[in-house]
């Protein structure tokens, strides 16, 4: 029955395709993906909320935090289970694999991302994982734009235009937040598109947070109705927010790589491994309860006029009333939260660190208010710096100080701190930045040059392969052969670049014609010249497997136009320059946004 009715969906919407312009097509394509990807939002959000909720309740019976332990062993137990029985033993994690794609995969993502996300999160997360489900929506987003473009035959332009149409419906119904949608999937993923690609962008992210809007109770979203107006007086101390939450970003990013590249190099089986990080995460939650899922209800709490709510039911809650006791909690927990996180995913939960990061700067900004108001220095607004703070540390995390800015300036419901967000996302990125180069997400990418950067040419560049445009027929020279054999080849082939190779077809050099053509032109008065007498050092080769934008390097570096290219140590072929800025040309037509 379903089948059926998605057959004649299909249909009508191929009817449609036909009496529309590409256009046109688009527009009405970014709305059907981003309801899609709003209702998938819908669902992931609730049940988070529904089993936060649930455990909360059970809580307040028990006055401990019990539950709060049980429940994310039993979902990174349940997420591997998925991932072994169902999804074929792994699933890509977080928004590089959206980089990848579009960089390296032709914007293809396949078919089972559009689910596999929304079910590993959900028991990772939902039960109590301390990660994010914004990564999985937001690929998750882009898996519907993909899949939708593949089936309806549409151009690389318009699948990677789709995908950002998902993305900025996933982030803008996560939060009711269209501008900070847009900006995301303009900002962290799609670097390089036109202003004409803004608009179907922007109506997806509209039809997202509508969405968002109309089903989900406000309690549900991340939204906050207690600050206070600006103060220009606290500039000095947004400022010096701003370098802390730079701080503790890179140090979240590197704990956090740490933490989950200690799980990966475990040589324990997949459950093993799972249980044993859940026994981890139980300890650190039982300590520690806001460290449970989002932590999107104690980042409320914090800019709340009772934070002193967040020791209730832990093992601190007799000291609830005292403020120094509550800021030596809120600090140890943003301590802690780059290892919970790294903890989760790398033994084996599925989730991402946007949520994190929002967690990490409202604690951040809460610790470094409160600590300053409590020692009689001054009187700041807690509340404001604790929202301020999450623009901070996702800025510095994430590479992305606009997103930060006006994600931060929408769920607080106005624009009443855009000046001291502009200042503490801005230091924040400029600080983290200068540690690290690339973003969390981007990091792993960039080091195999897999991922899209904000260099145009390089990003093109990655998306060619070099194998493509090795010429593999030229013919070769021994050492021991003479002028006249090398003349005779040149005679009959338009070759003007032979490489000498021995018997075991290892390269002992080049010969470029124009550099020897006098002797060879003259090869009847030089019989006693051979190849190795003639030919040159190699400045440079090329490895099969070496990325295009490395390629084009060894060029510059060289000032050859050929260039010999080594597979295993062996030679395997010749790479001219022509070729190379051919393939781009081609390649840039190819990926022009109109």
């Amino acid at each position: 029955m379903l089948k059926t009715y998605l057959r004649k969906i299909n249909a009508l919407l191929l009817y449609v395709k036909k009496r529309l312009s590409a256009k046109q097509f688009i527009f009405l394509a970014s709305v059907i993906v981003s309801v899609t990807v709003a209702f998938a939002v819908i669902v992931l959000k609730a049940f988070a909320h529904a089993v936060f909720s649930f455990a909360t309740y059970l809580n307040s019976i028990l006055h401990l935090s019990f539950i709060n332990s049980i429940l994310p062993v039993i979902g990174i137990l349940l997420t591997v289970l998925v991932v072994r029985k169902l999804l074929g033993g792994s699933i890509e994690k977080g928004t590089s694999q959206i980089l990848y794609a579009v960089a390296r995969k032709s914007s293809l993502i396949p078919r089972k991302q559009m689910y596999a996300q929304i079910v590993t999160s959900s028991l990772t997360v939902g039960l109590g994982g301390s990660a994010g489900l914004e990564s999985p929506i937001v690929v998750t987003g882009a898996a519907y734009g993909s899949n939708f473009a593949q089936q309806f035959l549409l151009s690389y332009k318009e699948r990677t235009l789709l995908i950002g149409c998902g993305v900025a419906a996933g982030i803008a119904a996560a939060f009711n937040a269209p501008i900070a949608g847009v900006l995301f999937a303009v900002e962290v993923l799609l670097v390089d598109v036109s202003i004409a690609a803004f608009t179907p962008i922007m109506i997806a992210a509209a039809t997202g947070a509508l969405v968002s809007a109309i089903v989900l109770k406000e309690n549900v979203l991340l939204t906050f109705s207690e600050k206070q107006t600006f103060d220009y007086h606290n500039i000095p101390f947004y400022i010096l927010l701003g370098l802390s939450t730079g701080m503790v970003a890179v140090f979240y990013y590197r704990n956090f790589l740490r933490a989950e590249h200690y799980f990966g190099g475990l040589a324990f089986g997949a459950y093993r491994k799972a249980f044993f990080g859940a026994i981890l995460l139980a300890g650190l939650i039982f300590v520690f309860p806001t460290l449970f899922g989002e932590g999107y209800e104690s980042i409320k709490e914090l800019a709340g006029k009772d934070p002193g709510r967040l020791l209730d039911n832990t093992l601190f809650s007799d000291w609830r009333n005292n403020n120094w006791v509550l800021l030596l909690f809120v600090g140890a927990t943003f301590a802690m939260k780059a290892f919970a996180t790294g903890i989760t995913l790398g033994s084996g939960g599925n989730g991402g660190n946007f949520a994190p990061s929002l967690f990490m700067g409202s604690y951040v900004g809460f610790f470094f208010s409160k600590l300053l108001n409590l020692t009689g220095l001054t009187d700041l607004p807690v509340s404001n710096f604790t929202m301020v703070g999450m623009a901070g540390i996702l800025s510095g995390l994430f590479h992305a100080p606009l997103t930060a800015i006006f994600l931060i300036a929408e769920i607080t419901g106005g624009y009443d701190l855009m000046i001291p967000l502009m200042i503490v996302a801005s230091i924040s990125y400029a600080l983290s930045k200068r540690f690290e180069k690339h973003s969390l997400d981007v990091k792993g990418l960039a080091k195999k040059r897999q991922a899209f950067t904000s260099n145009k040419d390089t990003n093109i560049l990655w998306t060619l392969e070099t194998e493509d445009i090795v010429r593999k027929n030229y013919k070769t020279v021994l050492p021991g052969d003479s002028i006249q054999k090398l003349a005779d080849i040149i005679i009959h082939s338009n070759q003007d670049v032979f490489a000498v190779v021995d018997e075991n077809r290892k390269l002992e050099g080049m010969i470029y014609f124009n550099d020897v053509r006098e002797i060879v032109f003259d090869s009847v008065n030089n019989p006693d010249v051979f190849a190795r007498g003639i030919m040159s050092e190699p400045l440079q080769v090329v490895y099969r497997s070496d990325s295009m934008d490395r390629v084009m390097e060894k060029f510059e570096q060289t000032k050859r136009v050929f260039l010999a290219v080594i597979d295993d140590g062996r030679y395997y072929g010749i790479i001219a320059k022509t070729d190379a800025l051919e393939a781009y040309r081609e390649q840039l037509r190819a990926m022009a946004f109109e």
